[in-house]
């Protein structure tokens, strides 16, 4: 039995917003879409340009509009990259780092729904 990661998943408020940022700060593109049909949701899975087989499924809920709760914000997603300087450069412009950790040489930033994520270099991944 070989059992592997496939998707995880975030609920958005602005799907399309959502989709912009993931592309701008990491790079993240659409690798497939389903709507419903009756439009009460829609879900956008998310890739890297690397073929990675794990993605990240966005959820749009019509009758959700609200923000969600994200309880205390101990859950995070976590990508390992290979220029964490030029990245943290990018994250530094876009103004969307929330919580550096110098000591242990990683940092969170914050999507538009508030979700972290994680971004640890290649040397300590």
């Amino acid at each position: 039995m070989r059992i592997t990661f496939n998707h995880f998943n975030f609920n958005v408020t602005d799907l399309e917003r959502s989709i912009a940022f993931y592309r701008e700060a990491l790079g993240l593109r659409v690798a497939r879409r389903k709507d419903a049909a009756d439009g009460s949701f829609t879900l956008a899975f998310l890739e890297d340009a690397h073929g990675t087989p794990f993605s990240l499924e966005l959820t749009w809920l019509r009758d959700h509009p609200q923000a969600y709760d994200l309880g205390e914000e101990e859950f995070h997603l976590a990508f390992h990259v290979d220029d964490y300087d030029a990245l943290h450069t990018r994250h530094e412009q876009m103004g969307c780092i929330c919580f550096e950790n110098a000591a242990m040489g990683i940092y969170f930033i914050s999507d538009p729904d508030g979700y972290w994520i994680e971004i640890v270099p290649e040397s300590r991944a």
